[in-house]
């Protein structure tokens, strides 16, 4: 089977087309981390000289152990804010690109699976046993990348519920260290 010069050119402008959109999923990706980011960095500026001011008011142990403590439980809380932010961009950027995946593997099956009934409609006879292996061997990659795909969702389910079960320990555990420390 020879491929046209104008099915060469489509294949690369679709090509083209699926790089594009994911540099565009990765550049808004990045965008929305540098925006995590700068969001971060101002409000712990911001902290920073409110908890320094508070110190240089500080006149004794007591105070002193007050305002630790004070400090403490907001800090861990947005360090796992920050934390649940990150995983959750890292989570949207890559549904993003197993869509994109996804659907380029269908396109690819498609077309893969037309050339194959091309190939054997002008096949010669007594090569249906080439046809059936090579109809099993698309199959067959089919169904490994279905798997492939359902057992990444699997782990990604597993990740969010420990990232959010590890989330839920620190906080009680930070809580109870404050009132601790205030006692």
């Amino acid at each position: 089977m020879n491929l046209t010069p104008e099915q060469l050119a489509a294949a690369q402008k679709a090509n083209l087309e699926t790089l594009n959109g994911i540099t565009n999923q990765a550049l808004v990706s990045i965008e929305k981390l540098v925006e995590l980011n700068m969001h971060i960095a101002k409000a712990s500026l911001s902290d920073s000289m409110n908890n320094v001011k508070k110190a240089l008011e500080i006149k004794d142990v007591q105070q002193l152990l007050a305002h630790q403590a004070e400090t403490v439980q907001p800090m861990a809380e947005k360090m796992m804010a920050y934390s649940r932010h990150l995983y959750e961009l890292a989570n949207d950027t890559q549904a993003g690109f197993s869509k994109t995946t996804e659907k380029e593997m269908q396109a690819s099956q498609k077309k893969m699976n037309a050339m194959v009934e091309d190939w054997s409609k002008n096949a010669p006879a007594g090569s249906e046993a080439a046809v059936a292996a090579m109809k099993q061997a698309i199959a067959s990659a089919s169904t490994i990348y279905e798997n492939s795909q359902k057992a990444m969702k699997q782990a990604l389910d597993v990740a969010q519920t420990n990232l959010s079960n590890a989330t839920e320990s620190v906080l009680k555990a930070t809580e109870k260290a404050t009132k601790s420390s205030k006692r």
